[in-house]
C-alpha cells in the first residue's frame, strides 16, 4: 500500500542542523501526494566567520552526515536530496560524483545535490556565461567557481556574502541581496546562480510559480529567469505574487530588451 500522505514519493532531505529553511521552503511547494522528511547532521560550533571557520564546520557535517541518513531512512523515502551546498561543490566535478556515490553506497537510494542540480538546469537552458553568490567565505567560492569551471561554464565573477555563521544565512538584510544581485547583473552573463543562500522569493510565490510551471522545470526556470531580471531592474525588495502578476500580465521582452536593461543596472 502507498504511504496515506506521500503516495506519490517521500523524499529524505540532509540538513545541518542550523537551517531553518530548506525545509520549509520544500513543504511549501511540494506538489499533491509527495512528502518531505528531514534527516539532521548536528553543528555543534556553528561559527563561519573565516575560511579555517567553515572548513571545521565541514568536517562537522562530514562526521554527522552518515547519522542523519541513518535517521532518514527509517521513513523508506524514494529519494535522498541534499540540502546543503558547500560540501556538494568540494573538489570540483570529481568531488561532487564521489560525495553522491558516498551517499548511494550508504543509501542505496539515488540523489541530488546543490552542484549537480544546479549544473543540470543550466544545460536544460544553454546557459554557458554565469555569475555566483553565497554565503560563504572565500574558501568555499573558491570551489564554487572550480566546479561549475570544471563543468564547462565560464564564470565571470563569485560574490561570497561571508556570513558569520550558519544560523545568520537566513538573516541576509534584503537591500544586502539587491546590492549584490546589481553587481553580478551585466550583459556578459547569462545567469546568476545562488549558491547556498537565503530565499528570494516569497513563500506564498512557490505554490504559484509550481502550478504555473506544471511540472516543467524548463518552464520553472524561465519563469525564475523573468522574475529575477524584473527584481533586479525595479530594485524590488522581494520576488512576491505582485511582481509575479506584474510581469506575467505583460507581453514578456525580448532577449534584445532584456540585454540593454541589464546593462543599464550595471
Amino acid at each position: 500500500m502507498p504511504d496515506v500522505v506521500g503516495w506519490r514519493a517521500k523524499l529524505g532531505v540532509i540538513v545541518p542542523s542550523t537551517n531553518t529553511v530548506v525545509e520549509h521552503d520544500f513543504n511549501r511547494m511540494a506538489p499533491p501526494g509527495v512528502t518531505f522528511h528531514a534527516g539532521r547532521m548536528y553543528i555543534e560550533h556553528p561559527a563561519l566567520d573565516s575560511d579555517a571557520a567553515f572548513e571545521a564546520i565541514l568536517g562537522e557535517i562530514r562526521a554527522s552526515i552518515k547519522t542523519a541518513i541513518r535517521d532518514v531512512m527509517t521513513c523508506e523515502p524514494d529519494y535522498l536530496v541534499m540540502g546543503m551546498s558547500a560540501e556538494t561543490f568540494w573538489g570540483g566535478v570529481e568531488g561532487n560524483a564521489a560525495f553522491i556515490e558516498r551517499v548511494r553506497a550508504q543509501s542505496g537510494l539515488s540523489v541530488s545535490t546543490g552542484a549537480s542540480a544546479c549544473r543540470a538546469a543550466l544545460e536544460a537552458l544553454g546557459v554557458r556565461r554565469i555569475a555566483a553568490f553565497s554565503p560563504y567565505q572565500p574558501v568555499a567560492d573558491r570551489q564554487v567557481k572550480r566546479f561549475f569551471e570544471e563543468a564547462g561554464f565560464e564564470v565571470a565573477r563569485v560574490t561570497g556574502l561571508r556570513c558569520k555563521s550558519a544560523t545568520a544565512i537566513a538573516n541576509v538584510r534584503e537591500d544586502e541581496l539587491r546590492g549584490v544581485l546589481r553587481d553580478l547583473n551585466g550583459p556578459d552573463v547569462d545567469a546568476i546562480v545562488q549558491a547556498g543562500n537565503p530565499k528570494l522569493v516569497a513563500s506564498d510565490l512557490l505554490p504559484t510559480l509550481a502550478e504555473r510551471a506544471m511540472g516543467n522545470p524548463r518552464v520553472l526556470f524561465g519563469l525564475a529567469a523573468d522574475l529575477l531580471d524584473a527584481a533586479v531592474s525595479r530594485e524590488a525588495k522581494l520576488i512576491d505574487e505582485k511582481l509575479f502578476f506584474d510581469v506575467f500580465s505583460q507581453p514578456p521582452p525580448s532577449r534584445s530588451a532584456k540585454v540593454e536593461a541589464r546593462g543599464k543596472t550595471r
